[in-house]
This record gives C-alpha cells, structure tokens and sequence, in this order.
C-alpha cells in the first residue's frame, strides 16, 4: 500500500479558515482526513503541506511513526515552527484516520482502547461566536452573566470566557477590578456546580498576569488560561505558586523540548497543547507521556474545525491525565453540515461518547466545502491605550 497524493481543502469559517488535508492512497476508497487550520497562516500552511508531500508521496501510510520522523527530522529543519508543525500535523492525523481504517477500529483503541466512558467538553461563552465571545467588553459584567447562563441552559457544566483586558506591561486597579465584576457576575449567574475558565489569552505581562490571578482566586475557577506568554516561563511558575487556582498554558508551544521545559520549571497543572499545532496525534502522545511523568492534567487547545475536535477526544479517551475538551459549536451556523462524526454528545451536560467508526470517525463533505472557499481570516489587531501594540 502506497500514499498516492495528499490533498487541502480550505474552507472558510468566518476568523478561521479550516484547512482539511486529506492522504489518498492506492486501495480503492481508502484515504484519511486530517487538519491543520492556523488562523492568519493559511497560504503558508498550505504550501508547506506541498512541501511535505515531497517526503511523503509513495510511503506506506501504516508507517505512521516512521513518516512522523521524516517529516520531521528532514529536510534539514526540524519540525518545531508553527508552520511546518502544523502541516505535519494534519499529514499525521490523516495517517492515524488511515490506519484506524485498516484496522477496522477507532484510533483510541489503537493505543490501547478506551481509559473513560466519555469525555467531558466545555465551550466558549456564545458558543464560540467570534462577535461574543472575543469581542464583549470586559467592562460589561452583565453580558457575561446571560451568556454564562446560556452555555448552561445548552447542557454545558463548564465554559471558558476571555474575562481579562489588554493591558499595559504596568497598570492600576482598573482593569483588575473590570475582570473581578466580570468573573463575579459569571458565578452569581450559574453558582459554584458550574465550572468557569478564564482566558488571559496571554495578554498580561507576568506583573499583572499574577494580580489577575491574585484578584480572581476568590471564584475558584477550574483554571486561569495563558496569564502572560509561555516563553516567561519563570513568570507562568511565579503566578502558579502564588495561587491555588490552576494555571493552563500550552497551545503556542510545538515541541517537545518546551514542554519539558515548562514542565520542570512548574509553570502550570495543566497543559493544553494543540493537536494541530504540536505535530499531531504522534506528536501529541509524546507530550502526554512527558505530562504523566510531572502528574499534569491536560485539556487540549481545540477552537478549530470538526477534524481537529474528533482527533481531540479520540485522544481523550486514551489518555489517563485528559480532564476535559474545548469545543466550538456555533462558530457557524453551518458547522455541522461539513461533517459527519462517529460520536456521540449527550445534551445534558454536554459529555461525548466513544467513537463507533474507525480512525477518526469523521467524513468531511466536500461539496459543502466548496461552498465556503478561502477568504483573508478577520483581522485582529490590538493597540494599547498610549498607541502601543499589544497582544490580542
């Protein structure tokens, strides 16, 4: 059995455009999907899945670990910058989609079957809506009550919200005070049964990232996401031991190496890697093993398309330390109509079932692809308030 092609299909979903990528091979009817969505990147994911191809184009695709290590290690650089890792990564889950189908077996029971009857999700505050969930001000405390209580009316027990403003390197107790309203009106509105993330979305430097997570201890939130960038490792391990809230990090860094690095510097309890982003499913198993070694809980970063979300709790229900999956459902309106997944959600509290189908479970309708083709992503661009620039 050889890959005969690999192909992408870019389908534009408002801030994103998903890329599928999909290995064909030559056995009738047998190929895999993968994904490799990276907002902002899409031309130069694209081509480097091109690139790829050169290495991959005429392998066995049942060598999966031996494909990842020639995408990887050849051609000279190694597969660590956002643009490569991330083609890889969609290769590399249309790989595993693959071999799952020759198996005749989900991929989770490739690595051993499943270690949990579902997986719990939470989602964005609006379902993922760019508008509501990117865009509400923090200042408005009474928007993020009803949207709150709307995750929970969908059947959510749990739900992230980008309650923390941009900020200056150094600021005073506006903006701190502005997040505490925020977060206050979030737990008055669902109580303490609901579980509230917050997503700093690393705008804070390490000086206001830890008086964020200082000012919002008091809510007991499941965890605080991104309080300053990932390379402040010292920074992310300072705010980590000064609170008891769990600190998340992770879905910027696509290596091994880093993770190690933030691991031994116990600048988080919780890692959220990318599958999309960190090499895909060979990559991420990597990673996960590390996180087992330092008793890091992982929730996987996952605001992408429908591949991304199945390869996610496909790894879910094989990995003992997973806690919980990020999922967007109302990004569009036709989400749904894209895909056809093999697991099953349970309306009430919003838990997946396993996967029935081989591989990845998932089949992309291309002809509703066709109906939403490449557009330039929606731009962000953050100005701080004396014109600097500043992290969106």
């Amino acid at each position: 059995m050889r890959i005969t092609r690999i192909e992408s299909h870019v389908c534009h979903a408002r801030m994103r455009n998903w890329i599928f990528v999909r290995v064909l091979t030559d056995q009738d009817g047998l190929y895999g999907w993968g994904e490799a969505t990276l907002e902002w990147h899409t031309r130069g994911v694209v081509a480097a899945i091109e690139d790829l191809s050169q290495l991959v184009v005429g392998e066995d695709p049942t060598r999966v670990e031996h494909i990842w290590q020639m995408m990887h290690r050849q051609h000279f650089w190694h597969g660590n910058g956002i643009e490569r890792a991330t083609a890889i990564a969609g290769i590399d889950l249309a790989l595993w989609d693959i071999l799952g189908k020759v198996a005749n077996l989900p991929c989770s029971r490739l690595w051993g079957g499943p270690v949990r009857d579902h997986v719990r999700t939470y989602c964005h505050l609006g379902g993922g809506n760019m508008k509501e969930f990117y865009e509400t001000p923090v200042e408005n405390a009474s928007r993020f009550a009803d949207l709150a209580r709307e995750a929970v009316e969908e059947g959510f027990t749990a739900f992230k919200s980008m309650a923390v403003p941009s900020t200056l390197p150094i600021e005073g107790l506006r903006p701190i005070r502005a997040a505490e309203k925020a977060v206050a009106a979030m737990r008055d509105a669902v109580g303490d049964g609901i579980d509230i993330m917050v997503d700093c979305h690393a705008r804070p430097s390490p000086a206001m990232g830890l008086q964020f997570a200082k000012a919002l201890e008091p809510f007991g939130l499941y965890f605080l996401e991104e309080p300053c960038w990932p390379e402040a490792r010292e920074g992310l391990a300072a705010i980590a031991a000064a609170v008891r809230t769990p600190i998340a990090t992770g879905e910027r860094v696509t290596n091994l190496a880093d993770f190690r690095d933030l691991f031994m510097a116990r600048s988080c309890s919780i890692c959220q890697l990318d599958i999309t982003h960190c090499g895909g499913l060979t990559g991420a198993r990597r990673i996960a093993a590390l996180a087992e070694a330092w008793r890091i809980a992982l929730a996987p970063h996952n605001p992408q398309g429908p591949v991304s979300t199945a390869a996610s709790l496909e790894f879910g229900f094989s990995q003992p330390s997973y806690i919980i999956c990020e999922t967007v459902h109302e990004d569009v309106p036709w989400r749904a109509d894209v895909v056809s997944e093999g697991f099953t959600v349970e309306k009430k509290g919003r838990v997946v079932r396993p996967n029935t189908r081989p591989g990845l479970g998932i089949e992309i309708n291309e002809n509703e692809v066709r109906k939403h083709p490449f557009q330039q992503e929606i731009l962000k661009r953050v100005f701080l308030s004396d014109g600097s620039v500043g992290d969106w």
